[in-house]
C-alpha cells in the first residue's frame, strides 16, 4: 500500500496478468506467411479462370449452362483431385442447410425444390480424361486420371449443368415479381471451385446458411441468354453493347460515363417500350468479362428502370455506377438515389483505403435485405433513405472486404463483415456531410449485450454462432475493435498506416487471422495480444475505475483500478476549478502487474473532477464508477 500525507492509499491485491498480455496464438512466420503478417517467400495460391455459358428460361425459371474451368496448381504438392461448391444444392428438403434450419425458419430459410443436374463432366490434365466425381451435399469432388503437377501444372474442369432458381434464396438470391415482371437476382449460380492453401488444406466446410465464401481468384468470361424484352446487368464489362443496346441506350451510357449526375438509361415512362430492344422476339445473349475476381453474379428483368453515372477514381480512371430497380422502388426518396449512394461510397473507400479495381459498380434491387458480389449488390427493393444508404454503402464495402482482400468468409465473418461495418462508419460520416449518422461510435449503447452470459467471441464460426448473436461476434463487435484501435489506443495516422498496409498486402490474397494481427502490430509498432487475445478471442468486459483521488504532497495521486477482464490503456480528463482542463494518456502496460494503478498528477492547481474516457469510445460496461465526484479538496 502507499502511503500519502497521512493518508493510506488502499490497493487491490497485487495480481500476476501474465495471461492478460501473453501471447494467445502461435504468430511465429514460416516460408509462406512471415511474422511481419506479410506473404513469405514461397507463399502461394492456386487460380481458377471460368468460361460459362448459360440461358435462362423465363417460363420455366430455370438456368441452364456450361461451364468450363482452367485450375493452375500453383501449391508445392501434387493433387490427385479438386474439391468444387454446389451451392445451390442447399436448395433441397435433405441438404445439411436444410436440415439445421429451425423449424421457426430464420433469415437463412431457403425454398427446397432446387439443386443442380449434373452432367457430361469431363476432368482433363495433359491428355487424360476422367468423367469420375462425386457428390455429397453441396460440395463435389473432381477426380483426374493422373495428378494435376505441383508448382504450375494445370487441369481443365467442364461440365453441363441446370437448377430451378428459387424464389427465396437465403436472403442472398432469388425471384421478386413486380408489376411490370419477374426480377432475377442470380448468384451461386454455377459450379466453383474450392479454396486450396496452406492453412486447412481444401477447405470444404459445406453451405449452411451463416458462413458465405471463400474463393480463388481468376478470370472470367461469361455469356447470359435471356428472352429479348429483358435487360441483364453483370459483375465485369458488357463485351457487346452493339449486339444488345439500341443506338438511343448506348448514347445515353457514354453520357452517363462522363456524368456526376445520374443519367437515365431506360427512363420509367419507358418500360416495354419496343424501341428499346434490339431484338423484337426471341432471345438475346449478353457478355460479360471481368479479370482478378473471385466470383460474379448478374441479375436480368424486363421490369428494370434504369440510370447510371460516372465514378471518378483517385488515379484519374473511371467505374460506371448503375442502378436498376422496378417502378415500385423508383423515386428520389426511394432507389432515385441509388446511384448516388453507388458513387459516393465508391469514391469514399477509393480515396481511404485503395483504389477501386472493377470497372463497374451495379446496384440491383431485389427482395434481398443485402448481399455483395464483386461489383454488383443486390439490396432490398422496399430501402429508402438512411436504410437504402446503409445497405447500399454497406454491400459496395465488401468490394474491399472480402472481394479485394480475400479472407475464409466461412469461417472468419469477422474479417470481412467486421472490417466492412468499421469502414463504413467513416464513409456515413463523410457523406453529405452526415446526412446518414452511423452509431457505432455509441459503443456504450450495446453494453448489455456484453453483460449477457449469453455472448459469444468473435472467433465462434457463423454456423455455430447463436443467430440472435451473429451480429455482434461477425459485425459490431470487430468493427468496435478497430473504432477502439483507430480512435483510442493506437490514433489514426498509426492505425491507417497499418490497416493500408494491411489492404494492400493481401489485395487478391488469402489472409488469415494471424496475418492480420502480425501485421497490424508490425506496422503500428505495437505488440498487441492483450487486445486481440481480449476482445477478439474473448467474452471479457471492460471496466475501469477511479477509485479515489488523494491530495498528496501538494499535488495528486489518482486511485485507478481494472475491474474488468482485460486491460485497456486509461485517457483522463482533469478538469480544474478554474475551468481549464488537460487530457492525461497511461498506457495498457500500467496493468502488466496487477489490477491497481497510482498516478502522480502533478499540477499546481486545484482538482475539480477526473474523468475515465471523457469521449466514451470504450464500452465500459460500469460507467458509475468513471468518474471522480465533484469534490474539492483545497490545498
Amino acid at each position: 500500500m502507499l502511503w500519502a500525507s497521512n493518508i493510506c492509499v488502499s490497493q487491490q491485491p497485487a495480481q500476476n496478468n501474465q495471461d492478460l498480455f501473453g501471447e494467445f496464438m502461435d504468430r511465429s512466420g514460416t516460408v509462406f506467411r512471415s511474422a511481419s503478417g506479410k506473404p513469405g517467400p514461397e507463399y502461394w495460391q492456386n487460380t481458377a479462370d471460368y468460361k460459362i455459358q448459360a440461358t435462362l428460361d423465363d417460363s420455366k425459371q430455370t438456368l441452364t449452362g456450361r461451364v468450363t474451368m482452367t485450375y493452375t496448381n500453383n501449391s508445392p504438392e501434387n493433387l490427385d483431385f479438386i474439391w468444387m461448391y454446389l451451392d445451390q444444392n442447399r436448395f433441397t428438403e435433405t441438404s445439411r442447410g436444410t436440415l439445421t434450419t429451425p423449424i421457426q425458419g430464420n433469415r437463412y430459410n431457403g425454398d427446397m425444390d432446387g439443386g443442380y443436374s449434373i452432367s457430361n463432366l469431363r476432368a482433363t490434365v495433359k491428355k487424360g480424361i476422367s468423367t469420375k466425381y462425386l457428390v455429397d451435399d453441396t460440395r463435389m469432388q473432381v477426380f483426374f486420371n493422373e495428378p494435376i503437377p505441383a508448382k504450375g501444372g494445370k487441369a481443365t474442369v467442364s461440365m453441363d449443368f441446370s437448377f430451378r432458381i428459387p424464389v427465396k434464396g437465403m436472403d442472398r438470391m432469388g425471384r421478386l415479381e413486380t408489376q411490370n415482371g419477374t426480377i432475377y437476382a442470380i448468384a451461386q449460380w454455377y459450379p466453383k471451385v474450392a479454396v486450396f492453401d496452406d492453412i486447412e488444406g481444401w477447405n470444404t466446410e459445406p453451405y449452411l446458411g451463416a458462413g458465405e465464401f471463400y474463393d480463388e481468384y481468376g478470370d472470367y468470361e461469361y455469356s447470359i441468354t435471356v428472352p429479348f424484352d429483358q435487360i441483364v446487368v453483370g459483375s465485369g464489362v458488357l463485351q457487346n453493347p452493339n449486339e444488345v443496346l439500341t443506338t438511343t441506350v448506348r448514347n445515353r451510357m457514354d453520357l452517363a460515363k462522363k456524368s456526376d449526375e445520374r443519367v437515365f438509361l431506360i427512363k420509367p415512362e419507358e418500360l416495354g417500350d419496343p424501341t428499346l430492344r434490339m431484338a423484337k422476339q426471341g432471345n438475346t445473349t449478353w457478355r460479360f468479362k471481368m479479370q482478378q475476381t473471385r466470383d460474379v453474379a448478374f441479375a436480368c428483368s424486363k421490369a428494370f428502370i434504369w440510370d447510371a453515372a460516372a465514378i471518378n477514381l483517385p488515379s484519374g480512371k473511371k467505374a460506371l455506377a448503375q442502378s436498376v430497380y422496378p417502378i415500385e422502388s423508383s423515386g428520389d426518396p426511394a432507389w432515385g438515389r441509388s446511384t448516388e449512394y453507388t458513387k459516393n461510397s465508391i469514391e469514399h473507400y477509393s480515396r481511404k483505403w485503395l483504389e477501386y479495381p472493377y470497372p463497374v459498380a451495379v446496384n440491383v434491387a431485389a427482395d434481398i435485405g443485402g448481399m455483395e458480389y464483386p461489383g454488383l449488390s443486390f439490396c432490398s427493393w422496399k430501402s429508402k433513405g438512411a436504410d437504402l444508404w446503409g445497405v447500399t454503402d454497406h454491400e459496395f464495402g465488401h468490394n474491399w472486404f472480402p472481394m479485394i482482400v480475400g479472407s475464409n468468409e466461412r469461417r472468419y465473418p469477422w474479417m470481412d463483415e467486421g472490417f466492412n461495418t468499421f469502414i463504413n462508419h467513416y464513409s456515413s460520416q463523410e457523406f453529405n456531410h452526415g446526412e446518414y449518422p452511423d452509431r457505432l461510435s455509441e459503443t456504450r449503447g450495446r453494453i448489455q449485450w456484453y453483460l449477457d452470459l449469453q455472448s459469444e467471441g468473435i472467433d465462434t464460426y457463423p454456423d455455430v454462432v447463436n443467430t440472435r448473436n451473429l451480429g455482434m461476434t461477425a459485425y459490431v463487435k470487430p468493427a468496435t475493435g478497430l473504432l477502439l484501435l483507430r480512435e483510442y489506443i493506437l490514433g489514426e495516422e498509426r492505425f491507417d498506416n497499418a490497416f493500408t498496409s494491411y489492404i494492400r498486402t493481401w489485395a487478391y490474397k488469402h489472409p488469415q487471422p494471424k496475418d492480420f494481427f502480425n501485421i497490424m502490430d508490425n506496422v503500428s509498432g505495437e505488440n498487441l495480444s492483450w487486445f486481440w487475445k481480449g476482445w477478439f478471442y474473448g467474452t471479457g468486459k471492460i471496466d475501469l475505475a477511479i477509485d479515489n483521488v488523494i491530495p498528496y504532497q501538494g499535488d495528486y495521486v489518482i486511485v485507478l483500478s481494472n475491474k474488468g477482464d482485460m486491460p485497456m490503456p486509461v485517457v483522463l480528463e482533469i478538469t480544474y476549478t478554474d475551468t481549464s482542463w488537460e487530457l492525461i494518456h497511461l498506457p495498457v502496460e500500467i496493468w502488466q502487474r496487477g489490477n491497481s494503478w497510482n498516478y502522480l498528477l502533478k499540477s499546481d492547481k486545484v482538482v475539480k473532477k477526473v474523468q475515465i474516457d471523457p469521449e466514451k469510445l470504450i464500452p465500459d460496461v460500469n460507467p458509475s464508477n468513471d468518474t471522480w465526484p465533484d469534490m474539492t479538496y483545497v490545498k
